[in-house]
């Protein structure tokens, strides 16, 4: 999409017609990739404006740079002989003239603001009505990167280099631009990931100015500032004051630094008197569990293909064709065994491209920060372990939403009639939901307590994009990650047949790690399953 301004009137139109198609866009553009790719429109407009704003200038110094070129002639032709020149009087009234009239245009020439001013009006009407990030925006993407980071066990100069788990793209990451990922890390008090993105972005620095690049933005000094704190923090107060006694070489009258060597000094200082070593923070070489791996290591292992379920359960998985409806015997469906106990199964090919795209279309106008229930009070709010947005569709407003609650009938085995809307899912940068029960435990009370339908039974996901990397969705107490293959169903009971929560579905979505990443996915709660699954007090079915 481009825009042409010729004139600020056309200007002004453009604008009150963009107000007019695009609603006013808060925060949180960083959590779904189909608000991101809106921002490039919002990008494209900003970049005619930047380029009219240049031909303007240049058009400015064009005028300049002959004004310039007569004014030398005229001035060195009457150097050559004053006295001469002088004494013709119209050579004597152009050099008052020049020196009036003509340098007073020329001046105004110079300072003129008319396209200086035309720009800024411009910039100021695109973030207006366009979708424009914020500062929240900034920080949501730069915590996204960090995630990804220590969910795939990302090294930092790979990173940078822009390399994700082995594979090489071609964006890489500037001085400046890990700068700012480390700025992120401080005001986040992430001590640790400051120190490593300032420590990147200093290394950079170097490369770039040994390449003579003009990426260089930030200063040098302020790059050991951030990374003499952080280290600092993390203990290592020596080396915290050698970077500060580098930055006072660099900046010597920085009064911060100033302080923060005496402080430094004071506690080496003290910890001498004391008889305490300093050591430098050294990396134990220890297994990396001596212990048993807490459900974050285990979630994160699993994301990334650490882990896997052991081979004897694997080895019992079973794919088969199966009819378990009257439209399924003619339509048989591939079933595919994820996981035993719990009975994770995966239906291949049972949601198609075209009604995915019908799907997408009808939810990507209303996608919202999705949200999570609080387990106290039963209210909706937005949380920073789920980051995406949502849609809600029913079965009223498309034939092909009422044809997709139809078939999750046929996979499950169970009704619809009780279940809630289809939820339309788009992850963005980073997006994930960290390991999370779609059933409500026995102390959330309030828990769809406005539905009436009781607890929610079964979960049956569609997943409805292929995603290049990361996205699983992962069961860390069973190692389990199932990889997003774009019309794959997965589905899985939440509930026991004695109505208990069956603790082993709790699962997490995986951080988007390239790609973007759609999904559906039908909540089926207890009330009207009643016949379809009958309930026992057996704990174990």
């Amino acid at each position: 999409m481009t825009f042409k301004y010729p004139d600020a009137e056309m200007w002004l139109f453009g604008a009150w017609v963009v107000m007019s198609c695009l609603c006013l866009v808060q925060a949180e553009l960083y959590t779904a990739i189909t608000d991101l790719e809106d921002l490039l429109d919002t990008e494209a407009m900003f970049m005619e404006t930047l380029d009219r704003y240049i031909e303007r200038e240049e058009k400015k110094i064009e005028r300049l740079k002959r004004k310039a070129d007569e004014y030398r002639k005229e001035h060195a032709l009457a150097s050559s002989d004053v006295s001469e020149y002088l004494s013709n009087p119209l050579n004597a009234y152009l050099l008052v003239k020049r020196l009036t009239t003509d340098w007073t245009t020329t001046e105004s020439l110079m300072t003129e603001q008319t396209s200086l001013d035309e720009a800024q009006h411009n910039f100021t009407e695109i973030k207006r009505f366009m979708k424009f990030p914020t500062d929240e925006d900034l920080t949501g993407a730069a915590a996204a990167l960090i995630r990804l980071q220590d969910t795939y066990d990302m090294d930092t100069s790979s990173l940078a280099k822009g390399e994700l788990m082995g594979v090489k793209y071609t964006t890489q990451l500037s001085a400046s631009d890990c700068f700012e990922l480390g700025r992120q890390s401080y005001n986040s008090l992430d001590y640790h990931h400051t120190r490593l993105w300032m420590t990147e972005a200093l290394a950079r620095q170097e490369q770039e100015l040994r390449q003579n690049s003009n990426k260089t933005e930030t200063p040098k000094w302020e790059i050991l500032e951030y990374l003499a704190y952080s280290t600092y923090m993390e203990g290592n107060v020596k080396t915290a004051l050698d970077m500060t006694n580098e930055l006072l070489q660099l900046y010597p009258e920085h009064e911060r630094a100033q302080g923060n060597k005496a402080y430094y000094i004071s506690v080496i200082d003290k910890e001498s008197n004391n008889k305490i070593e300093i050591e430098e923070v050294e990396q134990t070489n220890a297994k990396p569990f001596d212990r048993a791996p807490t459900e974050k290591e285990l979630y994160e292992m699993s994301c990334r293909g650490a882990v896997s379920p052991p081979k004897e359960i694997q080895a019992k998985l079973k794919c088969r064709y199966v009819s378990s409806s009257p439209f399924t015997r003619l339509a048989r469906l591939k079933e595919e065994e994820a996981y035993l106990e719990p009975r994770i199964l995966l239906y291949r090919d049972v949601m198609y491209d075209s009604e995915i795209e019908v799907i997408k279309r009808l939810a990507t106008p209303r996608l919202k920060r999705a949200t999570v229930q609080n387990f106290k009070t039963g209210a909706l709010e937005t949380a920073s372990y789920r980051i995406s947005k949502s849609a809600w569709l029913s079965n009223i407003e498309d034939e092909v939403v009422a044809r997709v609650s139809r078939r999750v009938e046929d996979l499950s085995g169970l009704t619809t009639e009780t279940s809630e809307e289809l939820q339309v899912v788009n992850y963005g940068i980073g997006g994930h939901y960290e390991p999370h029960f779609d059933f409500a435990r026995a102390d959330e009370v309030n828990a769809f307590k406005s539905l009436g339908t009781g607890n929610r039974i079964a979960t049956i996901l569609f997943y409805m994009s292929d995603v290049a990397q990361g996205g699983a969705t992962a069961f860390p107490d069973l190692k389990l990650a199932l990889s997003p293959q774009k019309g794959t169903a997965a589905v899985w009971m939440n509930l026991h047949a004695n109505g208990e929560g069956d603790v082993r579905t709790r699962h997490a979505a995986c951080p988007v790690l390239a790609g973007s990443k759609w999904v559906s996915n039908k909540w089926l709660h207890v009330v009207g399953q009643e016949f379809l699954r009958p309930c026992t007090l057996d704990p174990t079915v």
